[in-house]
This record gives structure tokens, C-alpha cells and sequence, in this order.
């Protein structure tokens, strides 16, 4: 199996700049407040759980007391509403054609996140000019209140893609162990490792059969990006294939609430934990296997 290292055109810096800082400008919360933590969840490829991981690590977050707001930025192919069984009124469509506020748009949820609904079917904004998208991060300072914002990028390396890629302060990558999967995961980190102030890039290897099937994906894209590209990727930790997954997208029901006990939900509770860098504790059987498997924080 070998990787392809095909140049990646360079993105203007600006929008990512903008979208880092726009915690830090007027908001009418109190200005004592620590800034959301931003985190985007992307892939090379569609079709390996990336959206299904955004949202139930949205959740796994509220479960221990933070504001989260899970964003669908798939600006075109939208799903995280789909997933959660809800019919929002009004979407980023409206927002990005200046119709909604950001705060208009934003719905609760039954399971204790807020999400920001993308639009399904609008293909010119999958190609937003520079002045749209400058238009369109201005408009996230509207989301300071809360602690943890997720963003669920569109997959590939479109300008709105690393626009949030290049912003968010973690950007957690999603793959899985097909080659495929892989090399476009590289393809990702390759585009934003040029980033001088960049974000902290994070691995997820998803749908792996073992728990040395995710260790071998996550070591070779890690020494590949160190060796090539003189960068470091932390190994965020793996998901295991699991029925539970596909039935609670049927159900359109998030796995960690349908099955709580299961193999990929307390995969998803490990990495949230290792993202709050706190211990995990909750069913400690499976969870001490999966801190020993990991080898503890990295």
C-alpha cells in the first residue's frame, strides 16, 4: 500500500485568522468568559464516519457539563440534522444569504448539544467566494457563549474546508484502515501543515476490527506526516466497527444514547476524555482495556 504526495493548492490565511479570532471580539457575554474551544472534525474522503463522530462526541461532551454546539459546515451536502431525526426551519443557507443571524438558526436538541444546521442540495455554496466566507465566519461570533464548538466540514480540501481546517484550535482528522481513506488523510494534513500557528492535528481511525489495526493506521500516517511534512500528529485514538453504529443511524438516533454500552460509545466517551484531559472512568472495564490499549494521554 503506498501513498500518493500530490501538491495541495495554498489557501489564503486570512478567513482561518478571522475564524481563530472571533472569540476574542465584542460579544455581549462577559468578557471574563474563556473562549470556546473550536474543534473541526474532517476527512480526505466521504464515507468514513466523520459526521456520526461530530455529533456523538458533541454529546459525550455535554454528558460532563459543557455548552456545545455541533455546526454542519458540509456546505452543500448537509446530514448532522438527518442523523438526529430533525427538520430545522432554517439553515446556514440563510445565514450565508444574509436572510438569518447565526442565533436565529440554532436549534436545541433532545440530547443536551445545539446544532447549526448545513444545506442539502445548494451546490454554489460548496464554492463560496472570498468575500462570502469572510461574511460568513464574521457571523460565528454570534456562537461565544459556548464551551466547545464542533464543526463537521464538508470532506476534501476545498477553500471552505481548510478555511475551518486552518481556524479551529484542534483539528481532529477522521479515517479509516482502507488505503484510500488513508492517503486522503494525508492529503488533509499535508494542506495544513504549512500553518505556522496552525491547529493541533489529531488522528481518529475508525471502523477498526482490532485494536492493532488501529495502532498499525495510526502509526504510519503519523511517521509518514513527521518524516514528510516535519509535523506532528497525535494519535487521538481509534473506533471499532460496530453494529450498534448503523442501526442508530436508521433509528436516527445517536449511538451513545441507544447504546450506551457499546464498543464505538465508549470509544467515542476515551476520546472525548482524552480531549478534556480527563480521566475516564464511566463502564471501567472496557474503559481501563481501552487506556491500556491507547497507553495512556498522550
Amino acid at each position: 500500500m503506498s501513498l500518493e504526495f500530490n501538491e495541495v493548492p495554498g489557501q489564503r490565511k486570512d478567513q482561518a485568522e478571522r475564524l481563530r479570532l472571533i472569540m476574542q471580539e465584542n460579544s455581549a457575554e462577559p468578557r471574563y468568559r474563556r473562549e470556546p474551544r473550536i474543534l473541526t472534525v474532517s476527512s480526505g474522503k466521504g464515507g468514513v464516519g466523520k459526521t456520526n463522530i461530530a455529533i456523538n462526541l458533541g454529546i459525550a461532551f455535554a454528558e460532563i457539563g459543557k455548552k456545545v454546539i455541533v455546526m454542519d459546515a458540509d456546505l452543500g451536502l448537509a446530514n448532522v440534522n438527518v442523523i438526529l431525526g430533525i427538520i430545522p426551519k432554517f439553515n446556514l443557507y440563510h445565514v450565508i444569504r444574509k436572510q438569518k443571524n447565526v442565533r436565529d438558526i440554532i436549534v436545541d436538541t433532545q440530547y443536551g448539544i445545539q446544532i447549526i444546521a448545513g444545506a442539502s442540495g445548494f451546490s454554489q455554496l460548496a464554492n463560496l467566494n472570498d468575500d462570502e466566507r469572510r461574511a460568513f465566519v464574521d457571523a460565528l461570533k454570534e456562537l461565544a457563549y459556548a464551551d466547545i464548538i464542533i464543526i463537521d466540514t464538508g470532506a476534501g480540501v476545498s477553500p471552505n474546508v481548510l478555511t475551518f481546517l486552518k481556524g479551529a484550535d484542534d483539528a481532529i482528522i477522521v479515517t479509516t484502515p482502507e488505503p484510500t481513506a488513508i492517503t486522503d488523510a494525508y492529503g488533509i494534513i499535508k494542506s495544513i501543515s504549512t500553518e505556522v500557528n496552525g491547529p493541533s492535528i489529531k488522528l481518529v481511525v475508525n471502523r477498526v476490527q482490532t485494536v492493532m489495526e488501529g495502532k498499525k493506521v495510526a502509526e504510519r500516517v503519523i511517521t509518514i506526516a513527521g518524516q514528510f511534512l516535519n509535523i506532528r500528529v497525535s494519535n487521538l485514538g481509534f473506533i471499532f466497527e460496530d453494529s450498534a453504529v448503523p442501526r442508530a443511524v436508521v433509528k436516527q438516533d445517536p449511538f451513545l444514547k441507544s447504546a450506551p454500552k457499546s464498543k464505538a460509545s465508549q470509544s467515542i466517551r476515551h476520546l472525548m476524555s482524552r480531549l478534556a484531559d480527563i480521566e475516564y472512568r464511566e463502564y471501567a472495564g472496557f474503559g481501563k482495556f481501552l487506556r491500556n490499549m491507547f497507553g495512556g494521554r498522550t
